[in-house]
C-alpha cells in the first residue's frame, strides 16, 4: 500500500478512480453526506469540486493505493478562519469495501496528521457516524471525544443516525 498526496490536477485526473470509492462507500451504507440512489456522475462531480478546492488551496487530498488503485481518500480541509489558522478538519475519510480491515484507514489518518503537523496544524477535529468503524478507528489512534449529536444525518437509505466529534491535538 502506498499512500500520498494529490493535487488538484492528479485528483481531477483520478476523479473517476476517486468516484469509484465514494460510489461504493455510499453503496455500502456509509453515512457520507450522500443518499441512495447516488449516480456515479453525482460522485464524480463531487471530486471534480474537491479538485478545485485543491487548487485553491482550501483542502488537502491524500489518498491509498494499492496496486496503482485508489483503495481509500481522506482530506485535510485548511479553509479555515482567520482566528484559527492552527486548526483543521479531517473529511471524507472513505475506504473501498475491499480494502477494509487492511491497514487503509490507519494509514490515511497516520498521513493526515503528519500533513497537519507539516502544515502547523495542531489541532484536528471530525465527525463520524457514533458506533461505526470509524468511531472505533479514531479511538484507538487517540482521538478524544466531545460528544454526541443524536440524529445527526441520514444514512443513504434513510433512517437518521447519530454523529461523535472528535478532536486530536498534535505536536
Amino acid at each position: 500500500m502506498k499512500v500520498m498526496e494529490l493535487s488538484g490536477n492528479q485528483a481531477r485526473d483520478r476523479a473517476k478512480e476517486l468516484a469509484f470509492v465514494l460510489y461504493d462507500c455510499v453503496a455500502g451504507g456509509a453515512s457520507v453526506s450522500f443518499m441512495a440512489p447516488f449516480p456515479a456522475k453525482d460522485a464524480y462531480a463531487f471530486w471534480l469540486s474537491v479538485a478545485e478546492g485543491i487548487t485553491r488551496g482550501e483542502r488537502h487530498l491524500l489518498v491509498a493505493e494499492v496496486d496503482d488503485q485508489i483503495v481509500g481518500t481522506v482530506q485535510l480541509v485548511v479553509n479555515t478562519p482567520p482566528n484559527q489558522p492552527h486548526r483543521a478538519d479531517v473529511a471524507k475519510m472513505l475506504v473501498h469495501r475491499s480494502a477494509r480491515g487492511k491497514g487503509v484507514g490507519a494509514a490515511l489518518l497516520q498521513r493526515v496528521e503528519a500533513t497537519a503537523l507539516a502544515l502547523g496544524r495542531t489541532l484536528l477535529v471530525l465527525d463520524t457516524v457514533t458506533g461505526s468503524p470509524a468511531d472505533r478507528l479514531y479511538r484507538r489512534h487517540g482521538w478524544q471525544e466531545v460528544g454526541v449529536i443524536p440524529d445527526y444525518a441520514l444514512l443513504p437509505e434513510g433512517g437518521l443516525v447519530s454523529t461523535t466529534v472528535f478532536y486530536k491535538k498534535l505536536g
